[in-house]
């Protein structure tokens, strides 16, 4: 299996950038900072999930696992796009996937969004993973209706402004099936 991904990291390197470095700082369940050997820092938004937000359900359950299995640990990142100015990358530790860790612990979702830009091997790794995590109701999948992270962003953002939610008098949203949801307190859907 090491080969495999070292294999992997090579071709993928080579329309790719790497950085390799240490991690300092645990910004949330899907963004570190790494110290590179020249002292600078980087933060580095973990490619293929989106975890909870802080304020969501999960979100510090999600923080610290991502804390566990990087923090004050020696990693490599892979990358080959920026958002908002920091690497959008695959980060490994020791040969271990985390963003595919974070996934199999249910500490995160599969961003389906940016399967694209995923390896054929990583969407069904990935897949398989979040499938796993959801039949045995791991991590943010023990909530009945766990919202995702995009959708509590949107909610967050001021969506249907003139449309108050029942529920908990926060703003009302439409989901990507026309489902019309309130997000709880604890940041679950509560749909109407």
């Amino acid at each position: 299996m090491r080969r495999f991904l070292l294999l992997f990291l090579l071709a993928f390197a080579a329309h790719a950038e790497t950085l390799t470095g240490y991690v300092t700082e645990i910004t949330d369940g899907d963004t570190i900072v790494v110290l590179d050997a020249d002292h600078r820092q980087h933060r580095i938004r973990l490619a293929g999930i989106d975890a909870p937000e802080r304020h969501q359900a999960f979100g510090s359950r999600s923080t610290e696992s991502i804390a566990r299995l990087t923090f004050n640990k020696n990693v490599t990142v892979v990358w080959k796009k920026e958002d908002r100015g920091r690497p959008i990358g695959k980060v490994m530790v020791n040969g271990v996937d985390v963003s595919l860790e974070q996934v199999k612990a249910g500490m995160a979702w599969w961003y389906r969004k940016y399967t694209k830009e995923q390896s054929p091997t990583d969407r069904r790794l990935y897949e398989q993973a979040e499938q796993q995590a959801q039949a045995q109701r791991l991590g943010l999948w023990a909530d009945k209706n766990p919202a995702p992270p995009w959708d509590f962003r949107h909610a967050r953002a001021g969506v249907d402004t003139d449309q108050q939610c029942p529920c908990t008098g926060t703003l009302r949203c439409t989901g990507p099936k026309g489902g019309r949801y309130c997000l709880t307190d604890s940041g679950a859907k509560k749909y109407q």
